[in-house]
Formats: C-alpha cells, structure tokens, sequence
C-alpha cells in the first residue's frame, strides 16, 4: 500500500517527513522539545515552517477515528486540538508495515496537567483544573459528545485570567451523536471519577500532592461540580408568575458561567398559576464573543471577562458611559491594551498570550496600588511587572528547539 496522507495539511513538507522511520527513532533535528504529559502511544512534535505539529503513532482505524472525531467537534466548535492529517501505508525500509499517524496542531501556550502542577501542587490549583474539566465535560456533553476516557491526562490547560480553560485531547475513544443519553453521561462521570482518582494516588506517590488533598474526596468534587452546571445548564425551573424576575436571574447567572441563551421555552403547570422555565443553552464563549465583536480579540473566556471589566472601568473613568460601545472598545485597545502589550520586551512575549499578560499586569497594578495607598498607573504597572515578575516566568508558547537525544518530546496529544 502506497504512502498517503488525507486531510487538510497546511504545510507540504509534512509529507516529506521520515514516515518510513518508526517514530520513537526519528532523527532528534525533526523535533522539538515542550512539556509532555503520560502517552500509552507513541508521541513527537515536529516544527515546520514555524509551525509545531503533534505526530501520534496509531493503527490506520483509530488514526482516521480519531481525526474524523476531532473534525466534528471543531464543526461545534467545541474545545479540542485541532486535526491536520492522517498518514497511512507506512513502511520501514526493510519492508515491514509501520502503524499510521494522526497528526495535529500543536495548541499554543497549552500544558498538559503535569507542568501545571510541577512542584509542590496546591490545593486551590488543583480545584481551578478540576473546574476547567469540568466545564469541558458539559461542553462536550452538550453537544452530544461522549468521551469514554475523561481524565486530567487526556486534557491540555490553557491559563484562562485566574482560571485555566480545558481542552480535549484525545478522541480515541469518543461518540459524537444528535444528544448524549443519560446512561452514556453517567459513564463519562464515572470513568472521569476513576481516573482522576488514580491520577491524584499517582501525583500523591511521588510526593507532588499537598498533605491536606485527600485523593478520593478530591475526585469526587469533579462530580459535584460537574453536576451543579449540568443541572443550572438543563434543569426546568418552576415560578409564580409574578417572578419574572427569577427568569432575568437564570439567564444572567448562565452568562456568569459564560453561556449564552439561545431562547427560552416557557410552559404552563396544569392546575397552577406556574410557569415552568427551561432555557435552550447554546455553546459557551458569552463573553468571548462580546469581546470579538467589539475588539477583533480572540481570547479565552475569563481573560474576555476581566478584559471587558476593563473596558467597562475605561468607559467610566472618561465619561463615555453614554457613547457607542464599539467607539469606546476601540478608544480602550488603542489606548490602554495595545499600548501595555506594546510595552512588553519582545524576547518576552512568547512567556504568555497577550490576553494573559494583560490580565496579570492589572493584577500587578492591583496590588502595588494597595501596597502605595494608591492608583499607581499601568506605567508603572508595566515596569514592575516586567522587572520583578515576567523575567521570572517560563515560556508557554512552543519552544522551538532541538529535542533530547532520548526524544523526550512533549505530547499534547497524550491520553
């Protein structure tokens, strides 16, 4: 069977990669070094015109699941890496048959679990993780995908303002259907309960969990919280006709949870003068798409949230509460976000998304506000925030460098 790749590759030099090479054994000049979380297969990153793409080695089957997989969920826009390709008709030179490869883009500034939790791991760390896995959870659910193999390890962490947002990572073992059923949706809680239970005795066994973090109590707030969105997501609520009020409170507190609503159903309880509510959620990214609208800004969602609070905060401080919102969106980047991104040294903008850094330099204001007993400025914010703070901090965009002589690549799209 002769070499092929199907898909959409954006780059032509992928096809010239050395696919009659089993991919442990690739010439380390083709890869590129980035954190690397737990892969039951075979995983390396390529760098390509400036591009990193994650390469695994699987059968031809689960290759073109998998990317068929990934595909659907990007059409629903829901949070997962990006598919770029399948290669097929491997073989080594010997002649022997090679397992396919699925390839895919390498999400930027992401990490997988084990980087984010390096060191000493925090209990309020650990809770924002499982928050964000959480919110992947519904999303996926939502849309009438069923995982099969939730877990810390088959994600990728993005730093979301003081959050982090969640990406899925591996499709091997997904369904994507019309609507989730309730009996697929329970497994998915379980097997994530599972897993994650197993990942926190792992984390504890190599001293990397905080004394006070209980393994089994601790995979268990997964479920919980899973289930209070689930339920504020999909549950009927049921009012007095003279509550209208509590209809306006749904929606803002699923706004709060950055979902939109596309439209409510509203239907009378035989008997009473009730009204049962059910609002019909659509995808999350309410405040994101705000925020695009207004500034071109693509951003994740909590970032959206703190940068729209800023340009609220604008709006006030110049007494423009009365102007168009887009003239005063565009009165904000051109004065306050563009020109504290711009103050950033370029050798240390790969260190985080301009969102992130934007996010932290408030912060930073923030506190040396307090410390001074007043406003000190973003001037002044920028500068001690660079000097004392981002100096200190790693690189999360891709590091494009060789990789080890052992090919320790790193592996977003490790389950």
């Amino acid at each position: 069977m002769p070499l092929q790749m199907i898909g959409a590759p954006s780059d032509p030099d992928l096809i010239r990669l050395p696919w009659d090479i089993p991919l442990e054994e690739w010439p380390v000049h083709h890869l590129v070094t980035l954190p690397r979380g737990i892969s039951r297969h075979v995983v390396r990153f390529a760098r390509l015109s400036g591009r990193v793409y994650a390469i695994k080695e699987i059968s031809a089957r689960y290759a073109k699941r998998e990317y068929k997989l990934l595909w659907d969920l990007a059409r629903v826009d829901a949070p997962a890496v990006e598919p770029v390709a399948v290669v097929t008709g491997r073989a080594a030179a010997d002649g022997s048959e090679l397992d396919s490869a699925l390839i895919t883009r390498h999400l930027q500034f992401s990490l997988p679990y084990r980087a984010v939790l390096s060191g000493s791991v925090r209990p309020d760390t650990l809770t924002r993780l499982l928050d964000a896995l959480a919110v992947l959870l519904v999303r996926l659910h939502l849309n009438g995908f069923y995982w099969g193999d939730c877990s810390l390890s088959n994600t990728l962490f993005r730093r979301d303002a003081g959050a982090f947002a969640a990406y899925l990572v591996d499709a091997e073992t997904g369904e994507l259907h019309p609507a989730i059923s309730e009996g697929q949706r329970a497994h998915d809680i379980d097997v994530a309960h599972v897993n994650i239970y197993g990942e926190m005795l792992d984390l504890e066994a190599g001293g990397l969990l905080h004394p006070t973090i209980d393994p089994l109590a601790f995979s268990e707030q997964l479920v919980e919280r899973y289930t209070r969105l689930w339920e504020e997501l999909t549950e009927d609520e049921i009012i007095e006709e003279v509550d209208w009020h509590r209809v306006d409170h749904r929606v803002r507190r699923l706004n709060s949870l950055g979902f939109d609503v596309a439209e409510m159903m509203i239907r009378r309880k035989a008997g009473t003068s009730r009204i049962i509510v059910r609002p019909k959620v659509v995808d999350a990214g309410h405040h994101q798409r705000r925020l695009l609208r207004l500034t071109g800004l693509d951003v994740e969602e909590n970032q959206a949230r703190r940068l729209l609070n800023d340009l609220d905060s604008f709006r006030v401080s110049k007494g423009l509460r009365h102007e168009d919102e887009a003239i005063v969106a565009h009165r904000w980047l051109a004065e306050v976000f563009q020109p504290v991104v711009g103050a950033i040294p370029a050798e240390l903008r790969r260190k985080l998304e301009p969102a992130q850094l934007f996010h932290e330099v408030l912060d930073h204001r923030w506190y040396m506000s307090e410390a001074a007993g007043k406003d000190v400025g973003l001037e002044a914010a920028v500068k001690s925030y660079v000097a004392n703070v981002l100096v200190h901090k790693p690189d999360e965009k891709a590091v494009i460098t060789a990789a080890d002589p052992v090919g320790a690549a790193a592996d977003p799209l490790s389950p």
